[in-house]
C-alpha cells in the first residue's frame, strides 16, 4: 500500500488529522508544542483505496538550531519515503519562517504535495486559506481536523495523488517469503545463508539493513523470492525520523508474502515486538514460521526447546498453529529446514476441505457439542459450512444467529476445522452467516 506521511511545525493539529483519517484515538493531543512523542501509523481507506498513514510527530528542541535541524531531517525522510505528503500549517496563523522553509524543501523534491490549512474551523475563517498558496503550490485545502471540517474533500485530493494501483501479479510459481524479526536478530544472516551469498549488509549495529530487497532464489528445484526487510526498531527518541517507516516497510513487505518467517532472538524470545508481528502476520491471513535464532549461544538445548515450546503456548497462543524451529544464522545449524517448513506452510495455506467433510463435521457437532443461547432462550443452530476460499482457508457457516458465535464458540470451532486437515502454519477465517431455516 502507498504511504502518505503529515508532515509540519508542532501544535499545528498533525495528530488530530492522523486521527480522523485512520479513525483511531492514539495520539495524545494536547496544546503544548511538541506533545506527540512517538511515531504514529496506521491504515486508511476511501473509495475502495487502500493507504498508510504517518503522523511524523512534533518536537520541541531546546534551541532553534536543533529544532531546524530536526524539522529539515523530518522533511527528507518522509520526501524519501511517502507516496503523498500533507504539509500541514495553521490556518489561522498562516505560514511562519519555518513552513516556508519546509515549503522550499518540498516543492525542489517534486513529490506530490498538499497543503492542509487547519483550524479552519467554519467558513467565517475560510478567506485565511488563501495566505497558504503563499507557499508555492496548487493544492491547498483549508480544514479543521477537530470538527470534521472538508475531511472528505482532503481524502478525494489524497486519492488523485496517490499512485495508481499495480496490477495484479500473474500467477507465479515463486513462493514469496518475507523475512521479519527485530533488528540485530539475524534477518540478513538468514538472507544470505539462503541465498548462499553477501546479498545485503550485515554487522552489529541494529537497523543496519534500511530497505526492502527481494532476492529470487532456488532450493532444491523450487523457486523462492526472499523478502527482506529494515527491521522493526523498539520505539526510540524521535529525532530518528527514518524509524517512522520501518514499521511500515515489514508490513509492506507482509501484505506481499505467502509466508513470513518470523525471526526471534534465542536470548530474549517472544518480546512485545515478536507478539505483535506475529499478530500482523496473522490479520493478513499470511503463512507464519518461528523462528528462534541464535540457538547456538545457549546451553541444554533439547531443555530450552520444551521449555519455549511451552511458553509459546503461554505468550503468543493466537499463533500456536504455527511451527517453531530452532536456528543458528551464524552456524547454518536448522537453516536446511527452513524452506521444508515454508512449502508445508504454503501448501497448508492453500488446501481445501471439501463439502462432504465440512457437513459431516457440522452434523457431529450439533449432535455431541453444547451449542450457544442467550438469556431470550434462542439457540444457535448451525445449518450448513462451506470453504469459501483459500489463501487463508476461509469458511463460511450458515446459522439461524449469527450474533450467538461468541469469540469461545468460534475458537473452538476452528479447533475442530484443523482436526480436520493439516492446517499447521496458516490462519484460518470463519465468518458467519444468517439464514432463516426452512418451514416443514
Amino acid at each position: 500500500m502507498p504511504v502518505v506521511s503529515i508532515i509540519g511545525r508542532p501544535n499545528v493539529g498533525k495528530s488530530s488529522l492522523f486521527n480522523r483519517l485512520t479513525g483511531r484515538r492514539e495520539a495524545i493531543v494536547d496544546d503544548m508544542p511538541g506533545v506527540t512523542r512517538d511515531r504514529l501509523y496506521g491504515e486508511a481507506e476511501w473509495r475502495d483505496r487502500k493507504f498508510y498513514v504517518v503522523d511524523t510527530g512534533g518536537f520541541l528542541a531546546k534551541d532553534e538550531h536543533a529544532f531546524v535541524h530536526g524539522m529539515r531531517q523530518q522533511v527528507r525522510t518522509a520526501l524519501a519515503e511517502s507516496d503523498v505528503v500533507l504539509f500541514m500549517i495553521d490556518g489561522r496563523e498562516g505560514p511562519t519562517w519555518m513552513d516556508d522553509d519546509v515549503a522550499d524543501m518540498l516543492r525542489k523534491s517534486g513529490k506530490p504535495v498538499i497543503v492542509v490549512a487547519n483550524k479552519i474551523d467554519d467558513s467565517i475563517h475560510e478567506d485565511l486559506v488563501y495566505q497558504a498558496y503563499s507557499l508555492g503550490f496548487d493544492e491547498v485545502i483549508g480544514i479543521s481536523a477537530e470538527h470534521k471540517r472538508n475531511i472528505y474533500d482532503l481524502l478525494d485530493l489524497v486519492i488523485e495523488k496517490l499512485p495508481k494501483d499495480e496490477p495484479m501479479a500473474e500467477a507465479s510459481s515463486e513462493v514469496r517469503v518475507a523475512i521479519v524479526g527485530k533488528p540485530n536478530v539475524g534477518k540478513s544472516s538468514l538472507l544470505n545463508y539462503l541465498a548462499g551469498e553477501e546479498r545485503s549488509l550485515v554487522t552489529d549495529i541494529p537497523g543496519t539493513t534500511r530497505d526492502a530487497v527481494d532476492t529470487s532464489v532456488t532450493i532444491g528445484g523450487v523457486s523462492f523470492r526472499l523478502i527482506d526487510t529494515a527491521g522493526l526498531r523498539r520505539k526510540s527518541r524521535i529525532e530518528d525520523n527514518i524509524e517512522y517507516y520501518s514499521y511500515i516497510r515489514t508490513l509492506q513487505a507482509i501484505d506481499r508474502c505467502d509466508v513470513a518467517l518470523l525471526l526471534m532472538d534465542a536470548t530474549e524470545p517472544f518480546t512485545d515486538q515478536d507478539k505483535k508481528l506475529a499478530s500482523e502476520i496473522s490479520e493478513r491471513g499470511k503463512g507464519i514460521v518461528l523462528l528462534v535464532n541464535k540457538w547456538d549461544l545457549l546451553g541444554k538445548k533439547d531443555e530450552l526447546g520444551d521449555v519455549m515450546k511451552r511458553k509459546l503456548k503461554d505468550e503468543m497462543g493466537f499463533v500456536s498453529f504455527a511451527p517453531l524451529h530452532f536456528i543458528s544464522a551464524l552456524t547454518g545449524r536448522g537453516i536446511q529446514k527452513v524452506p521444508e517448513l515454508v512449502l508445508k506452510v504454503n501448501g497448508n495455506r492453500n488446501s481445501r476441505i471439501g463439502t462432504t467433510l465440512l457437513n459431516r463435521l457440522v452434523r457431529d457437532i450439533l449432535a455431541f457439542d453444547r451449542l450457544p443461547t442467550d438469556s431470550r432462550g434462542r439457540a444457535f443452530k448451525i445449518f450448513y459450512c462451506t470453504q469459501a476460499e483459500i489463501a487463508p482457508p476461509t469458511f463460511i457457516f450458515f446459522v439461524n444467529f449469527p450474533d450467538l458465535a461468541e469469540k469461545a464458540f468460534e475458537n473452538h470451532m476452528e479447533k475442530e476445522l484443523r482436526s480436520l486437515a493439516d492446517f499447521e502454519g496458516t490462519p484460518l477465517r470463519i465468518f458467519w452467516r444468517g439464514k432463516e431455516e426452512k418451514s416443514s
